[in-house]
């Protein structure tokens, strides 16, 4: 059994391509092929190539390859024991595309997860645990999503055929339901929710923290209206954060991302997925208010006139003074002063912003300064995190990671994202390695992004290095890396805010 360590330090990654790839319509997403090694009887009369690709992309890597064609081959068998509990973390942020897009080019395909599912259980042998968890954006509605993706189909096979349980858990504490078109988070649309079954950890990193030292925490923006929560938790000595106690208890965490652009950190895949691992997501920093030259990151200098300055910060003011409350009081003072706002002051040429300055708005655009290092403080706690919450010397958990990229997300992602159908399954055992491949194949400069830059500037922390980094695949990605290699590949078009930025030169 490989330790936590070796694993986090093979940098070898697998790139399966198949421009003709799609995801299969019927659930439980079983194989139309019987493999030697597959566990039913159930065969897909139709073609499931998403099976045959995650498939192909854990033999590419050499899982177990003495074994391969017989009914012996299990592809995790130097992770995973009988007896461990194994997370598998998609990405489920949202439940709807609210421009009418697909789905599936913002969260997981469920097909994914079903070939990762009998990979996890033909080691686990019947005998431990797997757990499908996920902590989706607030306004995400759950119920809706698993109808949407029939994953539960894949819990009823098992529990039909094996008598085993698979278990599946929505994280959050709580989740808005926006009625269709409600754009504030009034208190009466928030409803409470079960949460992580084991509750969350509060990790503290302290001075290992990269908010650690930042003088301007008073102007911290957090995922909900309630600063006075964001700040509290990320002020000097204090940084901290609401970790999953199920995610950080498991043996063995497999990331399950989805390949897409990010609106304020570039490229969000395993590393700013780490997100859906936090029960209270308002502990989490994701842009400082003001311009670079007022101290923060929410908007570029230059783009906003006076007028539009002041309505954004009337418009701040009132979530501070008002939405921050979370009760009814609050939700109709906040109606009352929009209400006062537009009688008083659009006549005198003060006005919402139009389109392409209000996508930038919340720090997403490439001089966003703080989400990145949300993004860190969270590799940190996922690697080197106990059960208790404790920084350790040494990587404490196992892990590996299928990167979903058959219908990959740009354009205005990671929420509203375009479709890019690029027809890739990405592997491996080190996140940050498969993040940098991922980032590379779309098109983008890695030392563009800031949190790709930090984690090769610290090779020991994080256990990467491009010069290490070996790419198994059909197509020949040896020039990954290279200065020289302007390749595009598959030329993913960057959030509105990154775009003339992050892109190979």
């Amino acid at each position: 059994m490989k330790t936590p360590e070796q694993i986090l330090s093979n940098l070898n990654v697998s790139v399966y391509h198949d421009p003709v790839l799609r995801y299969p319509d019927e659930p439980p997403y079983s194989p139309h092929i019987r493999y030697p090694e597959y566990l039913f009887d159930d065969i897909n009369e139709k073609t499931n190539s998403v099976y045959d690709a995650v498939r192909n992309g854990l033999f590419t890597l050499g899982l177990d390859k003495d074994n391969f064609g017989t009914p012996q081959w299990s592809p995790f068998k130097e992770m995973i024991k009988p007896t461990d509990t194994v997370v598998i973390k998609p990405n489920f942020v949202l439940s709807n595309h609210d421009k009418g897009g697909d789905l599936f080019s913002i969260i997981t395909h469920p097909s994914v997860i079903r070939a990762v599912v009998d990979y996890v259980y033909s080691t686990l042998a019947g005998k431990g645990r797997i757990i499908i968890v996920d902590a989706p954006q607030m306004d995400c509605n759950f119920k809706e999503q698993l109808e949407k993706t029939k994953l539960e189909s894949i819990k009823e096979l098992y529990e039909k055929e094996l008598g085993f349980n698979i278990e599946i858990y929505d994280l959050r504490d709580f989740w808005l339901d926006k009625k269709g078109n409600s754009e504030a988070a009034y208190s009466k649309n928030r409803h409470k929710l079960p949460g992580d079954p084991l509750g969350g950890i509060l990790v503290n990193l302290g001075k290992e923290s990269l908010f650690y030292g930042v003088n301007n925490y008073k102007r911290f923006y957090g995922a909900d209206y309630n600063r006075e929560e964001t700040i509290r938790h990320h002020q000097e000595d204090v940084q901290e954060y609401l970790v999953s106690k199920t995610i950080l208890s498991a043996d063995v965490v497999i990331s399950v991302p989805k390949l897409k652009v990010h609106k304020k950190v570039g490229v969000t895949i395993n590393i700013k997925g780490l997100v859906g691992t936090c029960i209270n997501k308002n502990y989490l920093v994701h842009y400082t208010l003001g311009t670079p030259s007022e101290g923060g990151d929410q908007f570029p200098d230059g783009i906003l006139n006076a007028k539009e300055a002041t309505v954004v910060k009337l418009q701040r003011w009132a979530y501070d003074m008002f939405l921050s409350r979370k009760n009814l009081i609050g939700d109709f003072l906040y109606e009352m002063a929009v209400k006062v706002g537009k009688v008083f002051l659009k006549p005198l040429g003060f006005k919402s912003l139009d389109k392409d300055k209000s996508i930038l708005d919340a720090g997403n655009w490439h001089g966003n300064d703080s989400a990145w290092r949300m993004a860190v403080d969270l590799l940190k706690i996922f690697i080197y995190g106990d059960k208790e919450g404790n920084l350790q010397d040494a990587p404490v958990r196992r892990m590996f990671s299928i990167v979903d990229g058959v219908i990959g997300g740009e354009g205005d992602g990671p929420l509203t994202p375009d479709g890019k159908r690029s027809g890739l399954i990405v592997a491996g055992f080190n996140p940050c390695a498969v993040d940098l491949v991922c980032t590379r194949l779309m098109g983008f400069d890695y030392k563009k992004i800031e949190m790709l830059r930090y984690i090769l500037d610290y090779p020991e922390l994080f256990k990467v290095s491009l010069r290490k980094i070996r790419v198994f695949s059909k197509r020949d990605f040896s020039d990954l890396f290279d200065e020289e290699n302007k390749n595009k590949y598959f030329n993913f078009e960057p959030h509105p805010g990154w775009k003339g930025f992050i892109e190979v030169a």
